[in-house]
């Protein structure tokens, strides 16, 4: 179907679906890379009439285990579906084939004096049809909503081989079930995303963006509302990093040069996108120095220049560091409601602690949405038991604040018998249904979500 050469087998699978952040868990026989819808649909009702399991791969960044495999499963990349179709500015509507990068969304976007809003720091690896399947959210959320409010439109195949046409391009369709929202956040269990219509936004014309240190966690949530309430709906980034990230980041790892000095309990990341340059650094800094006057800040790095900008999200973004700082794949992406989020990472620093000996516990994420990273080293038990353990410590906490076991990465396979901390036995039950009419024959990507 796909030709010989995009069939590959053996040798030449080493580290496919890492996203080279090696914590895949691939052990297909073969990868299929499909290069047309019509390629994608000729393999799936092949694997259907077969009976074969089919998991889909993206960039394989979405460190949930949603692209483990087994020997008895094949993988399909998306990579040859590179296509940009198209850029509608007037419209602000960009169609694209799921294998796009992110980053190449971003590119043509910027090309045509707009944006693509979501954006995360696996941005040079992600894939706008993986971006769907697993509902990304990243750093802009606060002001631009998760995957999910910037999709318009898609093209699915179904496991039968059907291609479902909801390449819908406005913004109202008030047109009975809206479809896509089924295999926004499906992860592959569905079906598989070939095409996809993304809304874009009028790029901004101001960016002002500084880094500052916060005294306490009450601080830090008031500064966050005082900014957003100040700043008129032009915040469009708060990523809040405790200390134990900043100093791990920007001082240890000796990857960054530290815009301000260590030992604040509480620094944050904000940024506002406007249209004047001049006005809007000028409205910025009086708001920061007027919040610096009321306690809520102690100091403040502004980025004068777009290098200076990058300097500062590089340290946010800069994963490979935390992985290192930590020396573990216990990264954790957790929902909780911002009152309660000092109790949580208290109870759980605590509980990590004493229960399982944690030398290291980075704790960061973007607070404007409730959303947690929580990275866990040295402890005393790194094997199955101990993964364990740390896992029902850091989602059974969530139990009493009402919070998720998956902010923004999804299920998987890894949080998989943790669902029930966050969905009902009848939510199961529905997504069971659901799951069994688009793909009787069970060949999606089982063993996923539930």
């Amino acid at each position: 179907i796909v030709g010989g050469s995009n069939v590959l087998e053996g040798d030449d699978l080493a580290g496919v679906g890492t996203g080279g952040m090696e914590v895949g868990d691939s052990h297909a026989p073969a990868l299929v890379r499909p290069g047309s819808t019509a390629e994608v649909a000729a393999v799936l009702a092949a694997c259907d009439d077969a009976r074969v399991s089919v998991v889909p791969l993206g960039g394989g960044t979405g460190l949930a285990g949603a692209t483990n495999t087994t020997d008895r499963q094949i993988l399909v990349s998306l990579e040859r579906l590179r296509l940009i179709e198209g850029v509608d500015a007037v419209g602000r509507t960009m169609t694209v084939q799921a294998g796009v990068v992110l980053q190449a969304a971003h590119e043509a976007a910027a090309a045509a004096g707009l944006l693509f809003p979501v954006d995360l720091g696996a941005r040079g690896s992600a894939q706008v049809g993986g971006l769907v399947a697993t509902n990304a959210g990243g750093n802009g959320v606060i002001r631009y909503g998760m995957m999910r409010e910037n999709l318009l439109g898609l093209e699915v195949v179904l496991a039968d081989g059907t291609v479902l046409d909801s390449m819908n391009a406005v913004v109202k369709n008030n047109t009975g079930y809206d479809l896509k929202h089924l295999f926004c956040g499906s992860e592959g269990t569905l079906g598989i995303v070939t095409r996809v219509v993304l809304r874009l936004r009028p790029a901004p014309g101001s960016r002002t963006t500084a880094l500052v240190a916060v005294p306490t966690f009450s601080a830090l949530a008031t500064l966050l509302t005082s900014l957003e309430s100040r700043l008129g709906g032009s915040l469009s980034a708060f990523e809040a990093m405790w200390n134990s990230f900043y100093s791990a980041i920007a001082i240890e790892s000796g990857h960054h040069t530290p815009p301000l000095p260590a030992g604040a309990p509480y620094y944050a990341l904000v940024e506002a996108h406007g249209g004047d340059p001049v006005r809007d650094e000028e409205r910025f800094t009086a708001i920061l120095a007027g919040l610096a006057e009321e306690g809520l800040i102690t100091d403040a790095a502004m980025a004068m220049s777009s290098t200076d900008r990058q300097r500062l999200w590089d340290i946010r973004d800069d994963i490979p560091a935390l992985v290192a700082a930590v020396d573990t794949r216990l990264v954790y992406d957790v929902s909780v409601p911002i009152p309660a989020m000092d109790e949580y990472v208290t109870t759980i620093t605590r509980d990590l602690r004493e229960r399982l000996g944690a030398e290291r516990i980075i704790v960061f994420g973007h607070l404007g949405d409730g959303n947690l990273h929580v990275a866990v080293g040295g402890i005393a038990d790194d094997g199955p038991a101990g993964k364990k353990l740390c896992d029902t410590i850091v989602y059974d906490a969530l139990l009493p604040y009402g919070g998720s076991v998956s902010a923004e990465h999804g299920v998987g396979e890894f949080k998989k018998p943790y669902l029930d901390r966050s969905r009902t036995t009848a939510e199961v039950a529905v997504m069971r249904s659901i799951k069994a009419a688009l793909d009787p024959n069970g060949i999606m990507n089982p063993g996923k979500i539930f």
